[in-house]
């Protein structure tokens, strides 16, 4: 067990360790410039991917900007089993984020999508809409890349294979950015 932790601990230690400054840079400039111009957030994942996207829906929307300021536009894509599951069945599980953004991304928006393999064809999908509308992307992925940081205007990509640790990995990096925000307040004026 003890060899399990150090070694599940290690690989975590060092991945977060290698985030790319610069793309960590690029991502809250983007973040900063939806925030100002009032633009939306959009996020989206599958499976453990989607708990993150939710997860920081929550966090990014309650916490990233101090109480008293307008709060930031954010939508999961993941977050209604409803809609996920009408559109997968009307039109394919292909279609399900693309859809939705279809009618709702604006040029300006951001598209945060998360995936472990980075190859989802929903989210590849999603990609392409948004690079349509003029909107910019932030890619969360493992395995060393994949589809979804083709296009992206930002990529943290890691190349561990272990779907836990990339999970954790991106839920670090999405908390990274709340802390972020909350700690540079100055640029929500």
């Amino acid at each position: 067990m003890s060899d399990l932790l150090s070694r599940y601990s290690s690989e975590l230690i060092e991945a977060i360790k290698g985030v790319d400054r610069a793309e960590f840079k690029k991502a809250t400039d983007i973040l900063v410039d939806v925030w100002k111009k009032d633009r939306q957030v959009f996020v989206a994942g599958n499976g453990g991917s989607a708990g993150s996207s939710n997860h920081f829906v929550c966090d990014f929307g309650k916490n990233a900007v101090n109480h008293g300021k307008r709060r930031f536009r954010i939508n999961s894509l993941c977050d209604n089993p409803e809609v996920l599951t009408a559109l997968g069945n009307d039109f394919s599980f292909e279609d399900i984020f693309a859809f939705q953004l279809e009618s709702a991304v604006r040029e300006g928006d951001v598209l945060i999508v998360i995936s472990a393999s980075g190859n989802s064809p929903d989210l590849v999908k999603a990609c392409a809409v948004a690079k349509e509308h003029k909107a910019s992307i932030i890619a969360l992925s493992g395995f060393g890349g994949g589809k979804i940081c083709g296009g992206a205007d930002v990529s943290f990509v890691t190349d561990m294979t272990s779907y836990e640790r990339i999970e954790d990995l991106h839920m670090m990096i999405l908390h990274l950015f709340v802390c972020w925000c909350k700690e540079n307040q100055d640029k929500f004026v």
